[in-house]
């Protein structure tokens, strides 16, 4: 059977895929990305960038063009909503940011990227001899095989590659369901230029709301397992009793699970060999659950790195994961209380929101932004937030030692 022989395989054409690709391309790397999809495909993702993210794609793939855009196409911040029934708006840094549409800003950004995209192409497995990856897909039910110097795992939370490097992974992890339904509006009080979070216990781990082409969004996060239409029913009563939200029968519904631990507690994964792993495969993910910003940029220092490596005729592994420290500083300070209290990890300002509030409102949101976390008691993230933000005050760093 011929091989298909390559510089570089990256599997998955996600924004993560897209930010290596790009580096590796412009580096002169024959690169080619496996998809399992045919392009352009859907992507569960409430779309809303970060004004980071909306950098790099400008900088990096030029201006947006509108057809990646969900309507309300730009989103001014984020309003965060209380059980004490305290909000509080925050405009994020450097004004509205993009809403994409990840169908199609996913297609454009890959395409942009000068790599060739291999559709329909399941990842099934890859062997590592030290000096090349023997990668077995499939297409149409038959096999395909690939060479390449470097691997790239760009695909997403339950990653096929990361598995083939850490089989037992996925079973290590508490794993999250997200969900959102799409409802026509009958009368909905919330501001559609601003991405809504509820702090609220009783609601979800994760509760959410903003505006999508004449829609309402209403997303929850539960731990997997839960009921979907149960949690969702929840968030529909609350926000109609406590914010005048009415809406029709939900028309449509995606969800998918999510792997929201590795970043609180800097436990990412990166790899093993000439195997990299990047984007929210490697952990990867905001405090407000906006992975694409990280994703751009873990996956553009992945290819820098077989850059890097290849150049300097150093292990790619090495490089890797001193390069990649400065992204797992920026994506784990956000979750880190004495970089929340002290400076200012995010693109919204919270602490200015909440000292513009009277003493007695910011007493009532302190209490219930700690009701809400004590929700995650269960998996044990307390301390190991609380010890690995003391060693990164201490030394600068998160200890790589966690990392796999």
């Amino acid at each position: 059977m011929n091989e298909i022989i390559t510089d570089v395989v990256i599997v998955g054409s996600s924004l993560a895929a897209s930010g290596c690709a790009k580096r590796l391309v412009d580096a002169g790397f024959d690169v080619i990305v496996l998809e399992r999809h045919a392009l352009p495909r859907h992507k569960v993702c409430s779309g809303i960038l970060s004004p980071r993210g909306h950098r790099f794609l400008f900088e990096n793939f030029g201006p947006l063009p509108r057809e990646i855009l969900h309507e309300p196409t730009f989103c001014k911040g984020v309003t965060f909503h209380f059980p004490s029934m305290v909000s509080i708006p925050m405009d994020f840094f450097g004004g509205p940011t993009p809403h994409l549409n990840r169908q199609f800003s996913d297609y454009w950004a890959i395409k942009r990227s000068g790599a060739a995209v291999h559709e329909k192409t399941t990842f099934e497995s890859l062997q590592d001899d030290g000096k090349s990856v023997n990668i077995i897909a499939k297409k149409a039910g038959a096999e395909i095989r690939y060479k390449a110097r470097f691997v790239v795992g760009a695909d997403g939370p339950k990653s096929r590659v990361r598995h083939s490097v850490y089989p037992d992974y996925n079973k290590t992890i508490p794993w999250f369901m997200v969900g959102q339904k799409f409802q026509a509006v009958i009368e909905c009080p919330l501001d559609d230029d601003y991405f809504h979070f509820w702090f609220h216990p009783e609601l979800g781990y994760y509760t959410w709301s903003h505006a999508r082409n004449g829609r309402q969004i209403l997303g929850v996060g539960f731990p997997l397992g839960g009921n979907l239409h149960r949690y969702h029913a929840n968030v529909e009563e609350y926000v109609r009793n406590k914010h005048g939200v009415k809406l029709e029968k939900a028309e449509e519904l995606e969800g998918c699970s999510h792997n929201f631990g590795p970043s609180l507690i800097n436990r990412y994964v990166f790899g093993k060999g000439n195997v990299l792993i990047t984007g929210q495969a490697a952990g990867f993910f905001n405090m407000i659950a906006e992975g694409m910003s990280c994703a751009l940029h873990s996956g553009a220092i992945a290819g820098e790195s077989i850059v890097e490596a290849a150049q300097s005729n150093r292990p790619v592994q090495q490089v890797y994961r001193s390069l990649i420290a400065s992204e797992v500083r920026r994506c784990t300070d956000q979750w880190n209380p004495f970089r929340i209290i002290f400076s200012n990890p995010h693109e919204a300002d919270f602490k200015a929101a909440l000292f513009k509030l009277d003493k007695q409102d910011q007493k009532l949101v302190l209490k219930d932004i700690w009701r809400f976390l004590k929700i995650y008691a269960p998996y044990k993230w307390g301390r190991q937030i609380l010890s690995q933000s003391l060693i990164r005050e201490i030394n600068g760093e998160y200890l790589p030692s966690r990392w796999l």
